[in-house]
């Protein structure tokens, strides 16, 4: 469709904003219908023919009895065109930004790695992932808090003191946390459904840990719990080292939803034969540490179960508390079987784990990658204990 125009200023930029996409010799046209008066339709011409004198266009005439009459305006010379509006060139102001980005404290060589693709984007007049050239301060406070987070700092400090004592204030990182993310992404490991709070969950910055919910024949710090039979008690992870059992459970079960969690303890386990646990989605970094110290409590031939939906995300959760614990885990109410019988096909799928093939969820993720299969929200299976062999 002809870009068509009232504003001679509009018209010449535009031409300058498609030469930067990479347009050749962009073409735009004045709108003579769309003209307020004769009068701004004679401005608008003088600063058109102006332009073409000094080079920067060339002007298209009508043909008939339009022929004294301007058709189109094409770029003929767009360094005269800059000159004459006096606008710098995407190309040195992207140029001059990415100066900026590399600017003071010492990148990690993997994050220096993604400027050239941010120049060349804001070289082509384009944003990067939403930023501009214009932005380099924001996006210097995001390769900022990525160093930090590349150099351990993020550990047992929380988000608002974390972006703080980083860039000198605490709500930087709230904003900003997609671009951190994404800067990261290729150098960390993060669940690629993960929202990026969720994702920061993982490599262990969020607000404050959330508690640690765990049920079963439990003792802390050598208090019987059962005396008050307790429908589960709520610790923080790093007080893991605390729990101790009264009775070697059964299993060890980990859940992903909450109400699925309450409902095993309710409905499968009333008795307390396993030990189970809630991780509340992606589980933290301090939660993957407490899982490992309580896994470590048990004899290698107790089994670890984990029960999520039966989705990407869900591998890729099971994936991490496998990898967390350190030792074989088992799908618990996740299986293709379940899958196929209950589940639906989703449009828009999310990439299943990367696991090795003795992984206890490698069946299931090799299943999830198939265009054709089916996904299940564990809230629709009713709990049930794990089979225990």
């Amino acid at each position: 469709m002809a870009r068509r125009f009232t504003d001679a200023d509009e018209l010449l930029n535009d031409l300058l904003d498609r030469h930067e996409g990479g347009a050749a010799s962009p073409i735009a046209h004045p709108d003579y219908d769309a003209f307020p008066s004769v009068v701004a339709a004679d401005a608008f011409l003088k600063q058109i023919a102006r332009a073409g004198e000094v080079g920067a266009v060339s002007l298209g005439m009508g043909r008939g009895a339009k022929r004294d009459q301007i058709a189109h305006v094409r770029l003929r010379a767009a360094d005269a065109l800059y000159r004459h509006l006096g606008r710098v060139p995407a190309g040195q102001l992207a140029q001059d930004a990415g100066t900026r980005l590399v600017a003071g404290p010492a990148l990690d060589r993997r994050l220096v790695e993604v400027i050239p693709s941010i120049t060349d984007a804001w070289g082509r007049g384009k944003s990067w992932h939403g930023f501009g050239s214009s932005d380099v301060d924001k996006l210097r406070d995001g390769f900022a808090l990525a160093q930090a987070i590349l150099d351990n700092k993020h550990l047992d400090v929380d988000y608002k003191t974390f972006s703080r004592r980083t860039v000198g204030y605490s709500k930087t990182l709230e904003h900003i946390e997609g671009v951190v993310v994404r800067l990261l992404s290729g150098i960390l490991e993060f669940p690629p459904g993960a929202r990026p709070r969720e994702a920061l969950r993982t490599i262990g910055l969020e607000r404050f840990a959330p508690p640690l919910l765990i049920a079963g024949r439990i003792d802390l710090d050598g208090a019987d719990l059962s005396a008050i039979s307790p429908h589960y008690l709520g610790i923080t992870p790093k007080e893991a080292d605390r729990i101790s059992f009264r009775a070697l459970p059964a299993y060890i079960l980990t859940i992903e939803n909450f109400a699925s969690f309450n409902r095993h303890l309710l409905e499968a386990d009333p008795a307390r034969l396993g030990t189970t646990m809630y991780v509340g989605g992606y589980p933290s970094l301090a939660t993957q540490q407490a899982l490992r110290t309580i896994a470590e409590m048990v004899p290698e031939d107790t089994p670890i179960f984990h029960w999520s939906d039966i989705d990407a995300d869900g591998t890729w959760i099971f994936h991490t508390i496998e990898r967390a614990v350190g030792r074989p885990i088992r799908p618990h109410l996740m299986s293709i079987e379940i899958a196929e019988r209950l589940g639906q096909v989703q449009q828009k799928k999310a990439a299943p784990a990367r696991c090795a093939p003795d992984s206890g969820i490698a069946a299931l993720a090799a299943y999830l990658a198939d265009e054709d299969a089916k996904t299940l929200e564990q809230e629709e299976l009713d709990p049930g204990l794990p089979v225990v062999r």
